[in-house]
């Protein structure tokens, strides 16, 4: 079972960016589509971005299209998610999961981490 550990999170003004990473450690995630995905207080879990097993395709929800980008590195065994143009409505708790679609869904397939903590002001 992989193990994740996510880091980089912090305190950010509106507008700003952060660089999410996500580290595995035990058996190794290079097969799996991996994806991102936060909780805001309030809310239910919601999904972020997902980027393919080669890290060619990737796919992003709705609201951070064209802000947020997501990658990986297999040599590492780590995933990213870079952060632009950060808005208040960011502001969430960060996890990171070997994930499944299914339809326009994503699953997460493995136990969720501690998960990294952003915050944004205005």
């Amino acid at each position: 079972q992989v193990q994740l550990v996510e880091s980089g999170g912090g305190l950010v003004q509106a507008g700003g960016s952060l660089r999410l990473s996500c580290a595995a450690s035990g058996r190794t995630f290079s097969s799996y589509d991996m994806g991102w995905f936060r909780q805001a207080p309030g809310k239910e879990r919601e999904f972020v971005a997902a980027v393919n097993w080669s890290g060619i395709e990737t796919y992003y929800a709705q609201s951070v299209k064209g802000r947020f980008t997501i990658s990986r590195d297999d040599a590492k065994n780590a995933v990213y998610l870079q952060m632009n143009s950060l808005r208040p409505e960011d502001a969430a708790v960060y996890y990171c999961n070997k994930v499944s679609r299914a339809g326009s869904n994503w699953a997460a397939l493995n136990a969720w981490g501690q998960g990294t903590l952003v915050t944004v002001s205005s």
